[in-house]
């Protein structure tokens, strides 16, 4: 990768501080799930409208060819498509572009296009490992770092057994994926280029992959490593051989540190935005059940302060890998994003489902780089999105019905947002800090009256309502 001498020294000058978060919780994010750069640029008016105030992209570095460069999402043995979406998760280089999403300028169109609508990138990155074939990494990366050995971690090649065990977890190769050695200064400095590249083409934000896998100054120290500096590194807060991260207080930064026994949540925190991946589940508990109740939802399932989580109903790899969410039907998905696109924090993210996938056939058109569904512009979608704008600063407050099947978020007296959990009609008498008065649901013109703290009114199974105060 040749990076101009002019982005270098600008970067080096960038400053070495922690890097601020988004300037509120009030802004979605869109993941366009194996959208093209060129699908994403041609929807971006879409996006902005249904409002979204970021859009994820899938990895941008090259990555490893399979299957002779097929295009399929998922293809079967004996299957006439060929291709899998997880290709773009084994890098073999840290330059922009691959065969899947699109090339270095397409890239740029679609960013160009995204400030155009007010619209911020992220990309989705992983330095943590690269391809299951790791031979097909390509020579400028090896040069990079001293040769194809630096690479790796000590233990890089060899398979994880205890992922609570932290040693483990940060330097061994996980699902096959050979562990990079992420605390090499040459590596760094490499990785950073590649980052700072994204910036200099217009992309506002990062998701980092398999955030959990990458040490933390309190880990074990890989032989192969002098300190566990990584994170200090990519958030801004030191350089690597003068270079430093480029505008760290514009960017959102946010890792998929998934939750289980020993993971130092607040440690990655001090660094970064964190997925919420236990409250997902215990969300997907209560949609499967048709209640609230039992669930609780009533916190967030995380030690970090509930502005820095990343909520969602579902991830791409809930739906894909052993297809734990792919089951739930979109109007599932759809009532619990508003249920978590009402509420005060967090910071929602909408997972967008393959075009014409079914509870039967989840891959449904199965074709990479095609746009998603229509459930990311649903009307109960763009006005819980619209809701959650207008109630920036409103204190939340949850009630439910007797049997947790409906949902009520109600924000200050300024507006509430109700959402129905199960497969029924529901008629229901709620407690509600709305003033009396009469009060009509924009999407669907149904009208609640409420009346000495009470909410009164008639839900649609699995629909949600969004009421506003005048």
């Amino acid at each position: 990768m040749i990076i101009p001498a002019a982005l270098i020294a600008a970067a080096a000058q960038a400053g070495a501080k922690a890097p601020a978060t988004a300037p509120s919780e009030e802004e979605v994010i869109l993941h366009a799930w194996s959208w093209s750069f060129d699908t994403i640029a041609a929807n971006m008016a879409d996006i902005a409208a249904a409002g979204y105030a970021y859009v994820q992209t899938s990895p941008a570095q090259a990555c490893y060819v399979g299957e002779g460069g097929g295009m399929a999402l998922f293809s079967e043995p004996g299957d006439s498509a060929r291709g899998k979406w997880y290709y773009y998760y084994q890098p073999t280089d840290w330059t922009i572009g691959n065969y899947m999403l699109g090339d270095r300028a397409a890239f740029k169109a679609m960013c160009d296009s995204a400030y155009a609508h007010g619209v911020k990138v992220i990309v989705d990155v992983l330095p943590n490992h690269t391809a299951v074939d790791h031979t097909a990494v390509l020579p400028g990366l090896d040069n990079a770092v001293g040769g194809h050995d630096n690479l790796f971690h000590a233990n890089g090649l060899t398979d994880i057994i205890d992922y609570n065990d932290r040693e483990q977890c940060t330097t061994g190769k996980m699902g096959g994926l050979p562990d990079v050695n992420t605390e090499n200064p040459d590596f760094q400095y490499y990785y950073m280029q590649y980052v700072n590249d994204l910036i200099n083409l217009g992309a506002r934000g990062f998701r980092y992959d398999t955030a959990k896998h990458i040490g933390l100054p309190s880990d074990p120290l890989d032989p192969r490593a002098e300190r566990n500096n990584f994170w200090d590194v990519a958030t801004g807060r030191e350089a690597v051989k003068g270079l430093s991260l480029l505008m760290p207080d514009s960017l959102y930064i946010y890792g998929e540190v998934l939750q289980d026994r020993n993971v130092k949540e607040k440690e990655y925190a001090e660094y970064m935005d964190l997925v919420a991946s236990g409250f997902g589940h215990a969300l997907r508990q209560a949609l499967r059940a048709g209640s609230y109740d039992g669930a609780d939802l009533s916190h967030w399932h995380h030690p970090a302060s509930p502005s820095q989580l990343v909520t969602w109903v579902e991830s791409h790899d809930t739906y894909c890998n052993e297809h734990e969410s792919a089951g739930m039907t979109d109007d599932q998905v759809r009532a619990g994003f508003v249920f978590l696109t009402a509420r005060q924090h967090g910071r929602p993210l909408f997972f967008s489902r393959p075009a014409g996938s079914t509870r039967e056939n989840y891959w449904g058109n199965n074709r990479i780089g095609a746009r998603g569904n229509d459930e990311f512009r649903h009307p109960e979608v763009v006005a819980a999105n619209a809701f959650r704008r207008a109630m920036s600063g409103q204190v939340e407050h949850i009630f439910t019905s007797p049997d947790g099947a409906v949902v009520e978020v109600a924000r200050g007296e300024a507006g509430a947002a109700l959402v129905n959990f199960s497969d029924r009609k529901q008629r229901v008498r709620l407690d509600t800090t709305l003033p009396d008065g009469s009060y009509t649901d924009g999407v669907h013109g149904t009208t609640f009256k409420v009346r000495n703290g009470l909410l009164e009114g008639s839900l649609a199974p699995l629909a949600s309502y969004i009421l506003y105060a005048e």
